[in-house]
């Protein structure tokens, strides 16, 4: 019989060609402007959300951005289809980029985004994304997140929908790049409990 618990299908392994559809809860998104970079860190600027699905992240971005871009490498029928490692856009064209982009594929994203953005980058991956050799000599060691923001509340992700309900034994983080900075060190910091202060109504619609 499968093992079911939260703590095992935390461990997921998605195939190589799966859009590992597993959509942001909006207060997550959200938390990344209220208590990580700051209303006036954004306002008045644009967004480009390039693994958006069904716009769950997207729609929150746009409370805050004054314009948001959206697209996806798969059909979700919310935004244009387009492959972020390959789509030809441009470098500095966009003022942010923040996504939850598919693990397996964060690291060429994170690559990508820093290209493209202006002023700066954010991702939402698992907190073990810090982890790797790998990943430490292809991103972390010459360019390290300006902030590593973890968030003291589990961020339940379903496949294929946001569920008000689920739960989660995975630990979730917000990687921020701040392309103007000039430290060549991380800050640690932690999302604090918001969940309940950042829902809203029609988030799980």
């Amino acid at each position: 019989m499968q093992n079911t618990s939260h703590a095992v299908m935390s461990q997921r392994s998605e195939p190589s060609d799966s859009p590992d559809d597993f959509p942001t809860p909006p207060w997550a998104t959200r938390a990344l402007i209220e208590h990580v970079i700051g209303r006036e860190t954004v306002s008045g600027m644009s967004c480009l959300e390039p693994a958006c699905g069904r716009g769950y992240m997207s729609r929150p971005l746009s409370e805050y951005f004054a314009r948001v871009t959206s697209a996806d490498a798969f059909h979700y029928g919310y935004a244009p289809i387009k492959d972020f490692l390959i789509f030809p856009y441009g470098v500095e064209t966009h003022d942010w980029v923040v996504t939850n982009p598919p693990f397996r594929l964060a690291e060429e994203f994170v690559s990508r985004a820093i290209s493209i953005a202006k002023f700066g980058v954010a991702i939402l991956a698992r907190t073990v994304f810090l982890e790797s050799v790998g990943r430490y000599h292809s991103i972390f060691k010459e360019n390290p997140p300006d902030i590593f923001a973890q968030f003291t509340e589990r961020v339940p992700m379903v496949k294929g929908r946001v569920d008000p309900k689920a739960s989660t034994a995975t630990g979730y983080a917000w990687f921020v790049w701040n392309k103007s900075r000039r430290s060549n060190s991380s800050r640690l910091a932690w999302v604090p409990p918001c969940r309940r202060e950042l829902e809203r109504p029609g988030d799980y619609d």
